[in-house]
């Protein structure tokens, strides 16, 4: 398939659903980012997401940097996550919370929830619980360590399960500290394969009418996307930390032009060639020293220096035209803000103007997949707290009396 325009790709689009998931109702108990994130990718689907907080607000609310010039100060983490729902304050800690939950429980699809194992049962909102006015329920649990095995019970934090799967051992310099990703990874990927598993789940109940529980955990989600390492370490395969290089291929890392750095590298036998007369050393595209990837790996620091001192002498926007001319893989080391410029960022609508609580606009990430016939969008801004509490509680059947009640005991 050619590349096509925007509008050439949204031709059959329909604009009167909220996107592919309109008509599918979530009930989201969650803190922080794996769960709220699952939430999220539902939400940004097209789901009606409702999004139970303590009449305090959880911590994403409060947690550092705010977006510039909001009033009052709306975080970076809660506007990102958040979006696209409705906001429920509800103390779930008191029997006339647990209530409340369970009868909008019993006209949800999907229940949410990232607490430690048992806090829910604790409640008597687990998926036991649920189950009682929801039979078929898809119930999504999210933890450190899961519902299940022997460390179960241990405080769960994205640092932590990157540090227990491996992925710290690998992350860094050869030869420095172990380094976290910068971004909350085990989190990100705890949430997106609850969403997928929850829509997997919604599939089989279309299809059988059965509900089921679903356990993911960071641990799990980062060992899954481990790109098999866990494999090769159960085998005794020694896999030493490579930086920025590939194991899988060389020359390939980052590289320092004279006013900036990219990444590049030589990924095919072809490109090899193909580089090699770039670098004006046309007798090495055929060499059998050089000519493969395995022969190439073996003298990985042979070839990082040939192609780091060709592109010494470039500047960037030269390497990269140069490389992009011949088919070459390239790419500029940039900055987010400097990835929030870049028209193409722009033209994949991953950055939307979505007005905020108090009434600004401000530049949110979009969602990641493009669907043509239901478009993904940021349709609202990140709720204030308890937004929608009177809406909500109307839509589950309390007049204004019994949502007056709720309120005079501190429930919502």
């Amino acid at each position: 398939m050619s590349p096509q325009s925007r509008d050439a790709f949204y031709a059959g689009a329909r604009r009167d659903l909220a996107g592919p998931l309109d008509g599918v109702r979530v009930l989201e108990a969650t803190t922080t980012w794996a769960g709220p994130m699952c939430g999220c990718i539902l939400a940004d689907f097209g789901a009606d997401v409702v999004k139970v907080e303590l009449p305090g607000g959880e911590m994403a609310r409060r947690a550092p940097p705010m977006l510039p010039g909001t009033d009052p100060p709306v975080s970076f983490m809660h506007a990102t996550v958040n979006r696209n729902k409705r906001s429920l304050t509800l103390d779930l800690r008191r029997p006339e919370g647990r209530d409340v939950f369970l009868r909008l429980a019993a006209r949800a699809d999907v229940v949410i929830e990232n607490f430690r194992p048992g806090v829910m049962d604790g409640y008597g909102l687990g998926y036991a619980g649920v189950c009682a006015v929801r039979p078929d329920v898809v119930y999504v649990s999210i933890s450190g360590f899961g519902q299940f095995g022997p460390d179960t019970d241990r405080a769960g934090y994205d640092p932590l399960a990157q540090a227990m799967s491996g992925f710290l051992s690998l992350n860094g310099d050869p030869g420095g500290e172990p380094v976290k990703a910068p971004t909350f990874l085990a989190d990100d990927l705890g949430g997106l394969h609850a969403a997928l598993a929850a829509l997997a789940a919604l599939r089989h109940r279309d299809h059988t009418g059965e509900g089921q529980r679903i356990d993911v955990s960071l641990l799990d989600a980062m060992l899954f996307q481990s790109t098999g390492y866990l494999t090769l370490g159960a085998l005794g395969v020694e896999l030493p930390r490579l930086g920025n290089e590939f194991r899988i291929a060389a020359p390939a890392r980052v590289y320092r032009c004279r006013d900036g750095d990219v990444m590049a590298g030589v990924l095919l036998d072809a490109h090899w060639r193909k580089l090699a007369l770039l670098m004006q050393r046309p007798a090495l595209a055929e060499d059998p020293r050089y000519a493969t990837t395995a022969a190439r790996i073996a003298r990985r620091a042979e070839v990082d220096a040939l192609f780091a001192g060709w592109l010494a002498g470039q500047s960037v926007a030269d390497a990269i035209a140069t490389l992009l001319a011949a088919g070459l893989p390239i790419a500029p080391v940039r900055s987010y803000a400097e990835a929030a410029a870049d028209p193409h960022v722009r033209a994949r609508e991953m950055l939307q103007d979505v007005a905020q609580q108090d009434g600004t606009l401000r530049p949110i990430t979009g969602p990641a997949a493009k669907l043509s016939r239901t478009p993904l969008r940021v349709r609202s801004g990140a709720p204030a707290l308890g937004a929608h509490n009177d809406e909500i509680l109307r839509e589950a059947g309390f007049d204004t009396t019994a949502i007056a009640e709720l309120r005079k005991l501190g429930v919502v």
